[in-house]
């Protein structure tokens, strides 16, 4: 989407910055007087298990002064071993387990609480923890014990003939498949507020991320995917970015919230939305050298060193899919059709803007020196909505894992049966395609259900503008509340979904 809502949309996402920013505060009050209430407490809960594996929840309360940072610790009676995590920096050393807060989330104040997940392995029984210290200090448990006894079901996330949920994925012909060549077809939503909040100084995200927020996804039948928009700056911690909102901070909040993706099944598509470089020419979104809007191509001097850290990051996880840049639009800069795929292959000097371009070969090139063997998705022009040179103008990819994007609104040109008959299908018989945008601003969906028809007719992904509680004609919203709520829009897209079975 050419523009996220910058006003209202944020409030949420300032709270995460008045916490992250929290001065430096005393230490938990070791002991607890007889009678007092504990200085905290820990709910320890599995919230899935199957024959080997679980994954496991823990809430944190401070009751006594506030700290800055905290350090949990608890033991595993039957050799659990945590496999990864998310919301702390979680390591296990022997059956003693340690989560580390991050450094948005380490400051509590009294009565505040903090959510911590992970996933875990197991073998003969899986026993609950029964002591918890925090920062050294023994906590009251107020959790519920989990079963002690393996069930006989697979994971929840386990789809019949393929990979367990989110697949590793790759390029076949035209498909996207998992490892063991069997289609995938993504279906899910947008979750904007990481491309703007932190170059704004509203925080990391725009409403909640936490498993109760993912919940509230998956509870949308047939959603398997979620695509997370990403600011370089914020990535790379430029000086105008607060310091709670960018670089280390930005990374480990955007990897953890991957990672919580990842452990309920989502297949986390990371975009680079909003980028670096002066562009003041035709439909400019922003005078603003920084990333602070869209911008017609990615700057070379900050998306390659960007993409060569987000593949660093990534690149043992094929289950994670890069779209290599949102909404490309040189062709505004130049009236030349050619010269506007020349730029957006190329990339160097480009005919009306002002700084040096990455083209989509030089970040191809980025991911791929960085050893990532991720698949890579290339939106056209006009904001991702124009396909016409796609195919003529495909990149070079040794790993042959190359994806077209495409974003299709009512209010596009592209916006018609005939064009995805004439422009879309053409590419989607030669590569994958993914409709990573689609929506309406009518605040209905009759549009949203013809092209759905379109796309499923032709076997392809798509992924719905946003899972935000915005006004869905400026946005436009699925949602009007973080429990799932879906605006009549937003019903459009449930609906269908619901009904693929």
């Amino acid at each position: 989407m050419r523009r996220p809502t910058r006003t209202a949309a944020l409030s949420a996402a300032a709270l995460t910055t008045a916490a992250a920013g929290a001065a430096l505060l005393p230490a938990l009050t070791a002991g607890t007087a007889a009678g007092a209430t504990p200085s905290c407490s820990v709910a320890y809960s599995v919230t899935s298990q199957w024959d080997t594996g679980f994954q496991g929840n823990v809430v944190i309360t401070d009751n006594a002064a506030p700290v800055s940072s905290w350090k949990l610790t608890f033991d595993f009676p039957d050799g659990q071993k945590v496999t990864q995590g998310w919301n702390a920096g979680w390591t296990q050393s022997g059956s003693t387990v340690t989560a580390a807060s991050e450094p948005y989330n380490g400051a509590l104040g009294t009565g505040a609480s903090v959510s911590a997940g992970f996933l875990g392995s197991w073998s003969g029984s899986n026993t609950s923890p029964t002591a918890f210290q925090l920062n050294g200090t023994t906590c009251d448990q107020n959790g519920t014990t989990p079963p002690t006894t393996p069930p006989t079901t697979t994971p929840p996330t386990s789809p019949p003939g393929g990979d367990t949920a989110p697949p590793k994925l790759h390029v076949s012909g035209n498909e996207l498949v998992d490892s063991t060549g069997r289609q995938v077809v993504l279906h899910g939503v947008n979750r904007s507020g990481t491309e703007f909040a932190c170059a704004q100084g509203n925080g990391i995200f725009d409403g909640p991320v936490d498993d109760t927020a993912i919940d509230a996804i998956t509870g949308w039948k047939g959603v398997n995917a979620v695509r997370v928009p990403l600011n370089e700056d914020c990535w790379e911690g430029l000086p105008y970015v607060p310091a709670a909102d960018g670089g280390s901070a930005y990374i480990a909040a955007v990897t953890d919230w991957v990672h919580r993706l990842e452990a309920h099944g989502l297949t986390p598509v990371l975009d680079l939305h909003w980028t670096h470089g002066q562009y003041t020419g035709n439909s400019a979104g922003c005078s603003d050298t920084d990333a602070t809007c869209q911008k017609p191509m990615p700057d070379a001097q900050y998306a390659i060193p960007f993409w060569q850290s987000v593949a660093n990051t990534f690149k043992d996880d094929t289950s994670v899919v890069f779209d290599l840049f949102n909404e490309p639009y040189p062709d505004r800069a130049t009236s030349s059709s050619d010269q506007a795929w020349t730029c957006w292959r190329d990339g160097g000097t480009c005919p009306g803007i002002s700084y040096q371009v990455a083209g989509m070969q030089d970040l191809v090139d980025a991911v791929r020196g960085a050893g990532a063997q991720n698949v890579l998705m290339l939106g056209g022009l006009a904001y991702s909505n124009d396909l016409t040179g796609w195919l003529a103008h495909e990149p070079t990819d040794p790993d042959g894992d190359l994806a077209a994007s495409v974003h299709v609104y009512n209010f596009n040109s592209c916006a018609n049966q005939s064009c995805w008959d004439s422009q879309l299908a053409p590419v989607a018989a030669k590569v994958p395609l993914v409709a990573g945008e689609i929506g309406e601003n009518t605040c209905a969906h009759s549009f949203t259900d013809t092209f759905m028809d379109w796309l499923d007719a032709h076997h392809l992904s798509y992924l719905g503008w946003t899972w935000n509680t915005w006004d869905c004609s400026s946005g436009p919203s699925l949602i009007s509340d973080y429990d799932g709520t879906p605006t009549a829009y937003g019903q459009g897209l449930k609906d269908h979904l619901a009904s693929l079975g």
